[in-house]
């Protein structure tokens, strides 16, 4: 149970600290000893300083915001109430409408159907099944004429309180804002706004927060597995520096600190590139995370593979790759906060590599599009179908995301799909789900947004901010983390004062502190005019994008590009984007610039229809071995080779190299000497699924 004191803080002020247990979840506690006595007395030293030095608030100026926030409150009760009313009207035309057009007028159609069908019937079996179904559908007309009467009564009662209903929610606005104000007024007279501002009390108060959340007995359960455990505990509790760069990341998953402090030293030690600067943040990042393991996804074949990620592994993958310049070049500006949600996927490191590889050989466009909503993502536009029914085709030997590019999925496997392809390339994203339906959402430069799903205010998401909107509350105020301080700071001294945890304004009813911390943060957002960004791709989570094709940033196609070679042994490479047919980038065939040089072509999933024709010069007939070099993400597709206006083609089957650069088998054609014609069409057992061409190479048969 909570243990209340009381202590005076100056003069007519009288504040409760509750020393309560920590609500995060804890790791297991130690035997009661010297170790846990001894973080136990940090503990008890560390809180007397803090009470000591604790901001003075007046208990009229305290009341006085308590008051407010409970009458802006309700404020925001009665305007919601307001507004349910006023969407009655909404509600009573589309039912309305509903008995117009899908009632009356389905069965009008049914009925035109009926009489056709009883018009050719040529026997009375016939003849008494048309006129069963037109006495249906009759009845089912007079039931909507029915209906529609009723229903238009209902509107047109709900459109003569229509005005009254919007004076009623205008008048709840109007309250609602100055209920705002108010609370905007009394947050001022609390005085606290310097007091928050200074950084005085931060290395004490990071202390006291990883004391708490880890919990001396927890420390003294890791101190005691060995001297160099204790060690670890012991330098994290001397650096202050470090302690509060965790708290502000939001501490260690778990609470975990002695293990994240065994993984950031583990990384310290494996790399030099770890000591500052971002990747040192991305140090503390896989540290935090990971302070709790990470069950590691594989294949279902690899029943050897590890069971977790290796934290120390995950660092050094990330650091190989944003000293390479894989990574999104957003990478080095993140925080510590923003690494966790990139490091912390279930996919293997290998996998990761996989993911930038495939997108830049198969879809380099979605790497280097300027729209940041969609770098990357728009793979699960453009390539990732709609449906489950090949799911039961999934390979053991390959992983879930691979296996989700090569047979498609319905919401969920696109939203997982979306959020490792941009973890796989630095951009940090969470999991967005709303209500019968998965979406993600994702950082961007102008701020986060959500994709796949209904935008901000729809779902929620499985961080400690849960609510969406204080979720993205949180990431627009950290984007000034010297005003967002005064957010943590107000937080903190309330763990000190033993207040429950809230993390937004949408999840409950904060303390005093966290409610100082949470008006504080939308003060911080209104000042710094953050814009929301509307939703994306939210017609894709359910269906696929037919109305609204993805509009590909093609690449400029010169003479070179199209350049085919011959080379001294008569072996010919024509460049893929030196076709004949078509000539420019269009909707289904694509060029684009390629990873490996020069340029490439791109057949997208909605080509079918689209043939491919090169013409080109042979010196001397002959039969050549014809290869193509593809990166191809999925399975039953073909190309149909007809060489010279054959009526019957060759197959040349794509192999799935899961979208890396690979080769078909060669098949022999008959070249003529001069000019050649080759048309390749394509064919699919099943759905029509995308690929890339680099070129093709033709040998000679010796």
């Amino acid at each position: 149970m909570p243990i209340p004191t009381r202590c005076t803080l100056g003069p007519r002020l009288v504040a409760t600290i509750v020393l309560a247990t920590p609500l995060l979840a804890t790791p297991p506690q130690a035997p009661q000893g010297g170790l846990a006595a001894r973080y136990e007395q940090q503990l008890t030293e560390v809180r007397a300083e803090l009470e000591r030095a604790m901001p003075k608030v007046r208990a009229k100026q305290r009341q006085a915001f308590l008051e407010a926030r409970d009458a802006e409150k309700a404020a925001v009760a009665a305007l919601a109430a307001a507004q349910q009313e006023l969407g009655k009207v909404g509600t009573a035309k589309a039912l309305v409408g509903h008995a117009k057009g899908k009632w009356i007028g389905g069965a009008d159609k049914g009925i035109a159907k009926a009489k056709q069908q009883l018009a050719k019937a040529t026997d009375a079996s016939a003849r008494a099944a048309a006129q069963g179904e037109l006495t249906k559908w009759q009845e089912n007309r007079a039931e909507g004429v029915a209906a529609l009467k009723e229903r238009q009564g209902n509107l047109d009662r709900a459109l003569r309180e229509q005005p009254k209903m919007e004076r009623a929610v205008k008048t709840a606005k109007a309250k609602l804002r100055r209920a705002e104000k108010a609370v905007a007024q009394s947050l001022t007279r609390l005085g606290l706004n310097s007091k928050l501002a200074s950084s005085k009390l931060d290395k004490r108060l990071a202390k006291f927060v990883v004391l708490k959340e880890a919990t001396p007995g927890g420390l003294a359960a890791f101190a005691q597995q060995g001297s160099a455990q204790q060690q670890l505990v012991d330098r994290l509790l001397a650096d202050p520096s470090l302690m509060l760069q965790m708290v502000i990341a939001d501490g260690a998953r778990g609470a975990a600190y002695g293990r994240a402090m065994e993984i950031y030293d583990q990384i310290q030690s494996a790399s030099s590139e770890s000591k500052g600067g971002p990747l040192q943040r991305l140090a503390v990042a896989v540290a935090l995370e990971h302070a709790q393991p990470h069950k590691q996804r594989n294949a279902t074949g690899a029943t050897e593979a590890a069971e977790t990620v290796d934290p120390v592994a995950r660092y050094l993958h990330f650091e190989a790759a944003y000293l390479a310049n894989e990574l999104d070049p957003t990478f080095g500006g993140l925080s510590a906060w923003d690494y966790r949600m990139v490091v912390d996927g279930e996919e293997p490191d290998q996998v990761l590599s996989w993911g930038r590889e495939m997108l830049r050989s198969y879809r380099p466009d979605h790497v280097y599009t300027k729209d940041h909503r969609w770098r990357y993502i728009a793979a699960v536009r453009t390539d990732i179908r709609y449906g489950s029914q090949d799911n039961k085709h999934d390979r053991s030997d390959l992983q879930f995301f691979q296996n989700i590019l090569m047979n498609g999925g319905v919401c969920g496997r696109r939203a997982f799909f979306g959020r490792f392809i941009l973890r796989a390339f630095g951009v940090p994203t969470t999991a967005r789900p709303q209500r019968g339906h998965a979406a993600l959402a994702h950082h961007t430069p102008q701020g986060w947004v959500v994709c796949l799903g209904g935008g901000w205010g729809a779902g929620w998401t499985k961080t400690r901010y849960d609510r969406d909107l204080d979720f993205l509350a949180t990431t627009q105020a950290r984007q000034d983390l010297k005003k967002y301080m005064q957010v943590k700071r107000a937080q903190w001294i309330g763990d000190l004062a033993g207040e429950r945890p809230v993390y937004g304004l949408e999840r409950g009813d904060p303390g005093f502190w966290y409610g100082v911390s949470l008006y504080r943060q939308r003060q911080i957002i209104a000042k710094s005019q953050a814009k929301t960004l509307a939703p994306v791709g939210a017609e894709l989570g359910e269906a696929e994008d037919a109305r609204n094709r993805y509009q590909t940033e093609a690449g400029q196609v010169t003479d070179e590009d199209r350049q085919i070679t011959v080379s001294e042994d008569g072996a010919i490479t024509i460049p893929a984007v030196s076709c004949s047919k078509p000539t420019k980038s269009g909707g289904k065939v694509v060029f684009l610039p390629s990873n490996l040089g020069g340029k490439q072509l791109h057949y997208s999933r909605n080509g079918r229809g689209t043939d491919l024709e090169y013409t080109f010069e042979v010196p001397t007939a002959a039969t050549y071995r014809l290869v193509l070099r593809v990166a191809s993400p999925s399975w039953q597709q073909h190309l149909h080779l007809f060489a010279n206006g054959a009526d019957k083609p060759q197959d040349i089957a794509l192999p799935n190299t899961t979208g890396l650069w690979g080769t078909t088998d060669a098949v022999e054609v008959e070249l003529l000497a001069g000019k050649n014609v080759l048309r390749l069409q394509h064919k699919s057992d099943g759905q029509a699924k995308g690929f890339s061409i680099k070129d093709l190479s033709l040998k000679p048969v010796q």
